[in-house]
Formats: C-alpha cells, structure tokens, sequence
C-alpha cells in the first residue's frame, strides 16, 4: 500500500510505501510526525467510518427471511475507487487528527493507493450484535466465499429488534470489516507524549469517575453543559487515544493477546528491557515491580522514565496485539539507554516476524545501527552463524531486507504534481536498504563523521 501526501506541515509532497517494517528518520521539524500521525489517522478512520452502500432490498430481505446473502465481488471491483473517496472525504478533515488550525490545513491532501501485494480477498469475520445478555444479529463471512451473511437472531416481529437504520449501520460495518480486513491494519499508535499520560493515568481516571459523580447529583448547581465546558480540550487524535488506553489499563489485565499466548519470550525480552514488570492493584493502580526486588511494588511516579515511556507499548504487547496489527511508535528511544535502544530494535524485528507490522520514528543512530546488523546477519553463511552465536543474535531476529521501507525527511529535488520542473522541497526520500551493508542512513552518517572528524583532530592534530 502505498501513501502520498501533500502540503502536510514541512512536507510539500512525499509518498511512501508500507513495510513489514517502516521507518522515517531525519532532523528535527521536517515532518516524521506529521507523516505517521496521518497515516495512523486515515487507518483509524476507515476502520471508524466505513461508507459501503448496499441495495434497499436487503433489510427487507433480512426482516422477510431471517438470513439474507451479500456478494461482496462488486465491493472488491471499486476498491481503490472506494479508497479514493474515503481520501477526499479524510483530507477535508485531517486537521482534527492533529487538533490544528482548520486554514493551515485547508491544501493538505492524503491519498491511499492499492498495490500488486496488496492482499484482495475476504477477511473471516463473525460478530454477534446485541446485549450482554441477547443478541440480535449475526454477521458472518469466510475467506474462501466472496458474500456476507447477515442473519437475525430473533424472530422477526420481535419487539427487541433494533431499527432499520441500526441494522443497516450493522451490516455495513460487516462489510467493510470483511472487504478491509487484509488490507487495512488495526493501528496502535504509542505517540512521543505518552510518557506525560502514563505519569496522570489515576488522575484520568479519577476525573473521568468524578465527571459522572457531579452530574448525577441533584443538589449540584452546576449547569452539566457549564461543567462540561471546564474539561474540553483539543489535543490530536493519537493523544487522545493515548489517554483514553491509560484510563482502560486496568480493565485489561484479565485478558490475553496472542504473544502472552504463543510467544511469551517475547513478553519476557520486554521485561529485560525495562528491568522488571507491570502490575494493576486491587484498585486499579498501576505499578511497576523490579526484577531486582519483587517485594518491592512502585507507583509509576515513582519509576523510571524508561519504565513510564513504554507502559503503554507494554499493555498492548501483553493484552491487545493480535497478527496483523500495525504498531506505530514515535521517537521509540525516548528516556532509553543506548543499549535498551538496540534491545528495542531487536525486540520490534521479532515483532516482525511474528505478523505485527512495525512502523516508527526515530532519531535513534543505535536503533538504525542494531537493524542493520539484523539484515546483514541474516545473509547467513558459517562465518556470520558463529558471529551471531557468539554475540547472541537469534534466527527469529533476523531481518530480510525486503521487509523493511526506511525514509529519510528531508529537502530533495522532486516534480511536484502538474510542475513541468523539479523543484527542491521537503519530502520523504527512500533510503536504500543492502542485505550485505544495510540501510544507508544519511541522516545520521553526516553527524557522527563530523564528530568522528573533529575529535580526531583534537587528538591528532598537533601543536601549530
């Protein structure tokens, strides 16, 4: 899949291609941000408003029969026409992803286009509508068929049966789960100010409970619109939802994602990292344990900047990740040591290699240095099999170039669209990526050979 953007902050235009892996790097304000974050916008949004029309015969067809059948060929034929009108529709509202000025964003446009590997077939879907208690409808489709089936779970002149346009909303959001499935990953977005979240998760919980409390009271005298007023805010949309994971931490403890289940090491390198585990108390805190001591039980105030930096990454890893996710960290070494920055790197490749797709941010010259080493170690052979035995580099960490995408933003000479010259903007360029010497990162090369040339000098330079 590919995606191209325009007059997006620094960015005139720029495209770029989704990885397994996926990285854009390079200074300071030129645009990795802004880069990741509409993307993750735009995946958010088609998995949150999916628009598949669908002929007025079928509610009729469902209520009259109890089951009714939906081919789903015509949807996969206008897919990237579908694709297209969902990016007009996101580009007029993209500002919000970023909490920012209407008119700043007024020309910025986002586009997503369908590529030769791009997965065209049927995800298996199965939800149950309804209650707790009852259900109402049962949506369903298989990978082999190309049709939904829609079907009622109660009689047809029952009186709990939803209205007509909440079955329609029902039996669209089937469709677009089954038709977008394989093809638009569910994003998970640790953003670069999670670290603040994790410090106020009691305190946005506690807000949130006292919020209900004062508008259930009768003798308040507030006004609830008044009352609602004192807690807006804007902030973007990956904030937001940084928050709202927080405020859910602990109501995700009893559940299990498919890591814990099969790959448990993983969870394990994670803890190594961080140099102990997460912990939710009987009133919902959450603590961090020291491996070093586990009698010892700290409130996240009082843990480390690392440990704060990657709770949230942690809970997904542990209770949320299902295959096929796209995991989104901006600026990943945030508070990190260098060599938990190249565990983190280690740790995101074997994420890789288990179906979770990765794409990240990063100033982080040890996190590009130990990916490298993944893909160059990977060519095999005796000598390279016993270097990596003897540094600890495992097969499942190994790297395939082919998996990874790695951007630079910066100024570059390009065509923009309906330009007869190129012209030297800020954009996303490709960096090249070689089995035998690895990504090619400019951004950092220039930096460390101006250091490494100065230094040189102080020392070997002589006495003039």
């Amino acid at each position: 899949m590919k995606i191209s953007i325009k007059n997006l902050g620094p960015i005139k235009q720029a495209e770029f291609t989704l990885g397994e892996l996926t990285i854009i790097c390079g200074q300071n304000n030129t645009g990795k941000t802004y880069a990741m974050h509409a993307a993750y916008g735009f995946f958010d949004y088609l998995r949150t408003n999916e628009e598949f029309p669908f002929e007025n015969d079928v509610i009729e067809k469902l209520l009259k029969e109890g089951s009714v059948n939906i081919p789903l060929q015509p949807y996969f034929d206008r897919l990237q026409s579908y694709l297209n009108d969902a990016s007009r529709r996101y580009s007029k509202i993209m500002y919000r992803v970023f909490a920012g000025n209407e008119s700043r964003f007024e020309n910025a446009e986002l586009t997503f286009s369908l590529g030769t590997a791009d997965s065209l077939s049927p995800t298996k879907v199965h939800i149950k509508y309804g209650t707790a208690k009852r259900s109402v409808l049962q949506i369903s489709s298989s990978e082999s068929k190309y049709e939904l089936v829609a079907s009622l779970i109660l009689e047809k002149d029952n009186d709990d049966l939803p209205p007509k346009h909440i079955i329609e909303n029902m039996i669209g959001e089937g469709i677009a789960a089954t038709v977008l499935g394989k093809l638009v990953p569910k994003p998970f977005l640790a953003s670069a100010e999670r670290t603040g979240a994790a410090i106020f998760q009691k305190e946005l919980d506690f807000t949130k409970n006292r919020l209900v409390e004062m508008l259930g009271e009768k003798s308040s005298k507030l006004h609830p619109i008044q009352f609602l007023s004192k807690f807006s805010g804007e902030y973007p949309i990956a904030v937001r939802r940084n928050v709202d994971f927080i405020r859910t931490l602990p109501d995700l403890k009893n559940k299990g994602s498919f890591i814990l289940k099969n790959h448990s090491e993983i969870l394990r390198s994670f803890e190594d990292i961080i140099g102990g585990h997460y912990n939710v108390s009987k009133d919902g805190e959450v603590q961090f344990i020291p491996s070093a001591n586990k009698r010892v039980k700290l409130s996240l105030v009082e843990s480390s900047s690392a440990v704060r930096s990657l709770l949230d990454i942690g809970f997904y890893l542990r209770h949320v990740a299902a295959p096929g996710d796209l995991l989104m960290v901006d600026e990943p070494e945030l508070n990190l040591h260098p060599d938990n920055q190249r565990r983190v790197a280690r740790l995101f490749a074997r994420l890789v290699n288990i179906g979770i797709k990765v794409f990240i941010t990063t100033h982080s010259d040890y996190i590009i240095k130990e990916l490298n080493t993944l893909i160059m170690l990977n060519q095999g052979g005796e000598r390279l099999k016993a270097l990596a035995d003897r540094e600890h580099y495992y097969d499942f960490e190994m790297l395939s170039p082919d998996k990874v995408r790695v951007y630079i933003a910066e100024e570059a000479l390009i065509k923009l669209d309906g330009a007869q010259r190129k012209k030297r903007c800020q954009t996303l360029v490709q960096a090249n990526i070689d089995s035998s010497l690895g990504i090619e990162a400019r951004s950092f090369d220039k930096t460390i050979e101006d250091m490494n040339r100065i230094q040189e000098e102080i020392i070997w330079g002589g006495d003039e």
